[in-house]
């Protein structure tokens, strides 16, 4: 019984060692088999992503081009003096809003009044030295016929001694002076009509308005006045003012740099394409933006309005020399511009340089990547007319100097 009890005491631990590695294994077993399920279950879910990814690029996403490299670009129009002089007033100051045609800079016009009045002054006195041309026509007229008449008298006179030389009663002398009063009155006469032909080249197929002496003077007092009406700085466009540089009492010269305008209303995107981006890429494809001021929650509408004649790289200030022996193939990227709806920008303004959020529409790519090759403009790209209001004031002030010192008579002798 003893030796019954001691083998079967022995023999416990090894079944209690046999059954826990019996356990293990099962245990292992079970694992193994969730571990099984679980990534047949996480294969099936990728599979099932890829597989619902590819339907999504096949349907929607492959119709699209999309970029974060894009920025608002817009006209920065610089101010910049047409004739030299001192700041003696500035009209308004970074940030705020000119409309086109206002008053930017002043500068001094002392020396442009001063030589806009010499001008006028001059093309006065001209005016009235051709009146005096035209009034002479007439004068020189009745000189050539008094001249006429004494030529006239003076054959007479000549005629009727000869008639009585030989009878006695007129001397040798006397028919002498008659010969010599002849030859006085036709020499005198030729100088008067060679006087008043002079003067009909000076006046012949004119006015006194059209003549060249007063066409130079009114030119002189035209330049005079454009630079004295130049001595204010109008806005060129309508704008908010940026990159102010000019002082009050600052004396600049013609060209420099003042201040500039950038037009809000009239702002386009750039957006930077990578080259692989663009094969199905067309003009008028339409573009959805989003900046990151606004976020997604404000969606801007544009177009595509152009895509540039060469990669940023070609362009650039310091191009890169692919043939020097050290190349490196980078991907290019090729600037893209884009219309902004106004009215977008109307409700959301935007400022030049922002990031923008770029996707292309491409499904529709019918069209072409380049602009028509005929030029499509009728009138000017960009245009002012602030600036034809002086000449046009210069012109009225010269008609008026000519009106002033234009007479009846020189009207009458004109015609």
């Amino acid at each position: 019984m003893n030796t019954n009890a001691n083998e079967t005491s022995q023999s416990s631990p090894d079944a209690d060692q046999t059954n826990a590695q019996v356990d293990t294994a099962e245990n292992g077993a079970a694992a193994n088999g969730k571990r099984k399920r679980r990534l047949i279950v996480a294969s099936a879910l990728i599979l099932l992503l890829l597989i619902g990814y590819g339907i999504w690029w096949a349907i929607y996403a492959r119709h699209f081009e999309d970029t974060d490299d894009a920025y608002v670009a817009g006209n920065v129009v610089q101010v910049t003096p047409q004739v030299g002089g001192t700041v003696i007033a500035i009209h308004a100051d970074d940030t705020e809003l000119i409309q086109a045609g206002k008053p930017l800079i002043e500068l001094d016009r002392s020396d442009a009044k001063v030589a806009l009045e010499q001008a006028e002054a001059q093309l006065a006195q001209t005016v009235r030295e051709v009146r005096t041309l035209f009034v002479n026509n007439g004068a020189l007229n009745a000189t050539v016929t008094a001249r006429t008449a004494d030529l006239e008298r003076a054959r007479a006179d000549l005629a009727r001694r000869q008639e009585l030389d030989g009878t006695g009663a007129v001397s040798k002398e006397e028919l002498a002076h008659a010969r010599t009063a002849l030859q006085s009155a036709e020499s005198a006469l030729q100088a008067a009509r060679e006087q008043l032909a002079s003067n009909q080249v000076l006046t012949e197929q004119t006015s006194v308005a059209k003549h060249p002496n007063v066409q130079r003077a009114a030119a002189q007092v035209q330049a005079a006045y454009l630079n004295y009406a130049r001595t204010t700085l109008p806005a060129p466009v309508t704008g908010y003012v940026a990159k102010r540089s000019v002082q009050i009492g600052q004396r600049v010269a013609p060209g420099a740099p003042l201040l500039s305008i950038v037009p809000l209303h009239a702002l386009w995107v750039d957006a930077n394409f990578k080259e692989v981006q663009v094969a199905r890429m067309r003009v008028g494809q339409p573009v959805t933006l989003e900046s990151d001021v606004y976020g997604s929650k404000v969606e801007y509408h544009g177009k595509v309005v152009g895509l540039s004649a060469g990669t940023g790289a070609a362009f650039a200030l310091l191009p890169t020399q692919n043939a020097s022996g050290n190349w490196i193939k980078v991907v290019q990227r090729i600037p893209v511009r884009i219309s902004l709806d106004p009215k977008d920008l109307e409700a959301h303004p935007l400022r030049v340089g922002l990031s923008m959020q770029v996707k292309v529409d491409i499904a529709n790519d019918e069209g072409t990547s380049l602009t028509a090759a005929a030029p499509a403009r009728d009138n000017p790209a960009y245009a002012t007319d602030v600036f034809d209001t002086a000449g046009n004031e210069a012109e009225a002030r010269v008609a008026q100097i000519i009106a002033a010192n234009t007479g009846a008579q020189a009207g009458k002798s004109a015609h």
